[in-house]
Order: C-alpha cells, then structure tokens, then sequence
C-alpha cells in the first residue's frame, strides 16, 4: 500500500494524479496544520522539513515531487508515465521535470512567499514583481513548446504533463493567468479532462 501525504493544491497534485493515472491503490494522509500554521510534530520523523508531498512505498519515504513522480513511473512501467530508461523520450522526462521543479516552481515560491527569501519587509514586493516578470518568461515559453505538439514528451502524456497541470492551476492567481497562454491553456484542459486528473482534484476537494 502506497500512502501520501498531502495538503489540498499543494505540489502533491502532481505525485497524487501520478498515482491515480497507473491505477495504483494508495491511501491519502492529509496534513493538518494548527492555528499558527505549524505541521504536526511527528510528520517531520518522515519529512525533515515538514513540507508537502511525502509518499510511503512500505519501508521507502520518499520526499520531493519529481523523485516521486519518477519512482511512480517506474513502479507502474505499464501505465507509461515514464518513457524505458535509455530512450530520448526518456532524458526528455529528465529535463522537463527537472526544468518545471527548479526555475517554474521555484519561481512560484517567491511569488507566492517573498518573505522567504529577504529578511527586508520593503523588499518583499520588489521579489514578488520579478517573479512575476520571470514566471510569464516561464509560460511564454512553454507555450511556444506547446505549439506543435499536445504533449511534453513524445506523443503521449507523461509525468511532465501532470506537473505542468499543477504549475499551470497555481498561475490562475497571475495576471494574465497561466492558462490564458493558448497552448498552455489548451495543455490544461486536455490533462484536466483525464479520469485521472479528475479523481485528484474530487479527492483533494478542488474546483
């Protein structure tokens, strides 16, 4: 039994739609926070930095959504979120996951949380302006990427594209939003209308 643990809308979208995608049987552990905000003491013996996903595979935890991602991929071979190892398709896998967590996500996160990253309160809106400068650069191309082929890797979709659904849905808040980008937002509405996809946002009780 697979179990992860999760905050509705957080970056275990990505990882939780992965596992509804393969028809894997896994449990969902929602983690609460309190009224300040902190995350229950004992999920930090399995995340040492409290953050969201963590996936329970038996004796294995495994935080960080691409690793995740990746380790559903190849659990599941047969459901081909992930193209065999020592193909294109596959070092495309590499470099579409690594591009959308490290420069995408990152970038999120200063836009969401500029406080993070200055201990400058005056600051702070002049981080959240340059994400935003640097996020449409992100969608901008990603969207010509997007202009001759419906998914990111090969000519099905894979782990890349779940996570990329996920990145998109959090720049509903930009202006102009993320899918508002023709082929980014087409690329939403085709991963949105998986069975998959559909089942993560029900069991995460998103709109």
């Amino acid at each position: 039994m697979l179990r992860l643990h999760y905050i509705p809308g957080s970056a275990a979208m990505a990882p939780h739609a992965a596992l509804a995608e393969v028809g894997a049987d896994y449990t969902l552990v929602l983690v609460e926070e309190d009224d300040s905000g902190q995350r229950p003491s004992a999920y930090f013996s399995l995340n040492p930095w409290g953050q969201v996903p963590t996936l329970e595979d038996g004796d294995l935890v495994l935080t960080e959504a691409v690793a995740i991602m990746l380790h559903v991929a190849d659990r599941f071979p047969d459901a081909g979120l992930g193209a065999p190892v020592g193909t294109r398709a596959r070092s495309e896998l590499y470099r579409w996951l690594s591009y959308l967590s490290y420069a995408v996500q990152t970038t999120y996160m200063h836009w969401f949380y500029p406080e993070r990253f200055t201990t400058d309160r005056e600051g702070e809106a002049a981080i959240r302006d340059r994400a935003t400068a640097t996020l449409r650069r992100h969608i901008d191309w990603i969207d010509g990427e997007l202009a001759t082929r419906p998914w990111l890797v090969g000519g099905a979709l894979s782990g890349a594209d779940l996570f990329l659904f996920m990145l998109t849905r959090w720049g509903r808040f930009q202006e102009p939003p993320a899918w508002d980008s023709p082929n980014v937002g087409k690329h939403f509405d085709r991963v949105l209308q998986r069975p998959a996809v559909q089942q993560m946002m029900t069991e995460q009780g998103l709109e």
